[in-house]
Formats: C-alpha cells, structure tokens, sequence
C-alpha cells in the first residue's frame, strides 16, 4: 500500500446523483437529508466560511503581497538534457516537447547552463544563460534566440 493507490474504503462512498425531496419511497423524502428545522434547513443558508457573525479567518488574517499580472512563467531546461538528440540536429521548443523533455513551455524555455554538452547542436529557445551559450557554442553548435 502507498500513496498512489490509496482508494476509500469499500462501501464508504455514496452516490451524489439520486433526487432528494420524491417522497418517503425515494428513501430521501419529507426534509430531503437537511434534517428538522434550523438555519441550514432553510432556503438562503449561509454562504461557505461564514463564522456566524464572527469575524472571518479569511478577513482575520493580513493581507499579503501581491500577484503580478505580466509575470512570465519560464521552463528551465540544463545543457545535459540536449545530450539525446542526435549529432548535427536542430533542437527547437516543438522538438522538446516531442521528446518529452518538456512537458508545457507555458511562456518561453530558457536553456541553463548545468551538465556538458558533447554533440554540436543548432538551439532555438526564448532564452540561454551564460554558461549554457559557452557550453552549446564550445561544442561547436549555434544559439538562436525566438
């Protein structure tokens, strides 16, 4: 047993999609499962986190930072992982994705700099470091920037 195939126990989950409030043959007849009476009975319950005229935790707790809308996410790939394409081949973000190596570019690929390089490569990328441009060009390849 391990965490990818924990499954409920047998006969603990139930099926969301039966009618409530069809009658007492439905077994779920007269109250509709919201038992007799009181707040959660009615029509217009209260909303999800509210605390019953208590403050809140999502107003107790402060506010903090901030998202930027115009950041880019960049997928970083290591020179070491261009090791597997073939001698002399042109290795574009499509071409990554085809093999695996990246799975979503979401907003660009940047090639890093960790691992060596042995096969001289044509790279097209959004981005190289430093290192990674030393390396690719040391082997003899070129760096295009798209």
């Amino acid at each position: 047993m391990d965490l990818s195939n924990l499954r409920p126990a047998e006969g603990s989950k139930h099926s969301d999609s039966f009618r409530r409030g069809r009658g007492h043959g439905s077994g779920n007849g007269k109250t509709a499962g919201k038992g007799h009476k009181g707040q959660k009975a009615r029509s217009g319950a209260p909303r999800p986190g509210f605390e019953g005229g208590q403050m809140p935790l999502y107003r107790r707790l402060p506010k903090r930072g901030f998202t930027n809308r115009n950041t880019k996410e960049i997928v970083g790939i290591n020179v070491s992982a261009l090791e597997r394409f073939e001698d002399g081949a042109e290795v574009s973000v499509d071409t990554l994705v085809e093999t695996g190596i990246v799975k979503n570019p979401k907003d660009g690929v940047k090639i890093l700099g960790n691992g060596d390089l042995t096969k001289k490569l044509t790279v097209k990328a959004n981005a190289f470091s430093e290192g990674a441009k030393s390396k690719i060009e040391a082997a003899g390849g070129t760096c295009e920037v798209i």
